[in-house]
């Protein structure tokens, strides 16, 4: 039984025009881009190309780009990194209640040290409301995180507008783009950021390495310790293999993003519809047209959601609860709770994403799947 993935929204497979741009660093150029001989040339300039090629599609210079481990390394560096160097100015944050876990959990731990964290839940169509944003801030507010969009139920936020909100307090702005960059335009000019963050395998390329934008002029501490690479804001011997495969993904989204972006909001679309009128007690999560071109998020009432996953699984589709970062966890989504829904119907929860592959015979498929268990389960 072939299997049909749509589960994007956890991870995207890796191009295979991706694999092959990074095959050279495993093979025939395995120098240390910091070694100063041939190879160790080699692989730097594999590493300043892709910096370059990243800084060229958000809009941002070469300089302002540290290569991480992923986008939850960058969201803690720039949560804690702003809390050091500002908490004689402040120590108050603001954050949207419906984060990533990676700068929820940070929040958590300054909380402990004496910060004040205030979340602001969304309002019922899964957006944070720029006024509710700005009812909050205060003289002592230092940093603000806002999702770009939320990586469970796909729902945009309003950064721009936060952004020059942000800019014009002085107040530093945290964007974590990793389930926008490569799907939608993203540029850090246009938000008004001063950190943005993202993630190579949300975009089709490999596992373990992602980016932090950090604005030019603002001061951004090391969160690894231990040599001087990156300008001295991360240190660890670059991953020169995966690094080329973001940027070779990056230049891929570059010439397919706006027709991707079509085909997959219309399949998406097609999901949604055949959902809500189709099955019973099923709602959808998150603004109907605000929301990423592959994301569709749904609860069902009188279904457990761990088990129509499983169910669907059997039958050879691909989908999540939410996020994969808390799967296996028994208590329901921290999102579909700001939401406002009861545990009841957040355990009831289904995911959707759509992707590069995905095809229309995949989602009709996927959908007489679905209803059939779905009602199963119900009864």
């Amino acid at each position: 039984m072939p299997l049909i993935y749509l589960d994007h929204a956890s991870t995207t497979p890796c191009d295979p025009r991706v694999f092959e741009a990074m095959r050279p660093f495993f093979f025939e150029q395995g120098g240390n881009p910091a070694s100063p001989h041939q190879s160790g040339r080699w692989a730097r300039r594999a590493v300043e190309e892709a910096r370059e090629t990243l800084a060229g599609f958000i809009e941002a210079q070469g300089t302002e780009i540290i290569f991480t481990g992923g986008a939850s390394e960058s969201n803690n560096q720039a949560v804690f990194s702003t809390a050091a160097g500002l908490k004689g100015r402040g120590r108050h944050i603001v954050a949207s209640a419906i984060e990533h876990h990676s700068v929820l959990e940070p929040l958590r731990r300054l909380k402990r040290e004496g910060f004040e964290v205030s979340l602001i839940k969304p309002r019922a169509d899964g957006i944070t409301a720029y006024e509710d944003i700005k009812s909050v801030l205060r003289t002592d507010t230092i940093l603000v995180c806002l999702v770009h969009a939320n990586n469970e139920i796909g729902t945009l936020q309003p950064v721009e507008a936060t952004g020059r909100l942000c800019r014009e307090r002085g107040i530093h702005f945290l964007v974590d783009a990793t389930q926008t960059v490569g799907h939608i335009p993203v540029n850090v000019k246009d938000i008004s950021c001063d950190f943005l963050s993202l993630s190579a395998h949300k975009f089709y390329g490999p596992k373990g390495v992602g980016a932090l934008y950090v604005r030019q002029g603002i001061e951004c501490s090391a969160l690894i310790l231990g040599g001087d690479q990156e300008r001295g804001r991360r240190a660890g011997t670059l991953n020169t293999a995966g690094i080329a495969g973001l940027g070779q993904a990056l230049k891929l989204c570059g010439e397919e993003m706006s027709t991707e972006a079509s085909r997959e909001s219309d399949l998406r679309d097609r999901v949604i519809d055949v959902v809500l009128k189709e099955i019973p007690a099923a709602i959808l999560n998150g603004h109907r047209n605000k929301r990423l071109p592959n994301n569709a998020h749904f609860c069902f009432d009188g279904v457990n959601g761990e088990e129509l996953v499983s169910a669907l699984d059997m039958a050879g589709v691909a989908v999540s609860m939410g996020s994969a970062c808390t799967w296996g966890r028994l208590e329901p989504s921290h999102v579909l709770k700001a939401l406002g829904l009861d545990d009841r119907m957040a355990l009831g929860s289904l995911r959707v994403t759509v992707g590069r592959r995905t095809t229309s015979e995949d989602i009709e498929y996927f959908l007489k799947q679905l209803k059939l268990k779905a009602e199963k389960l119900r009864s």
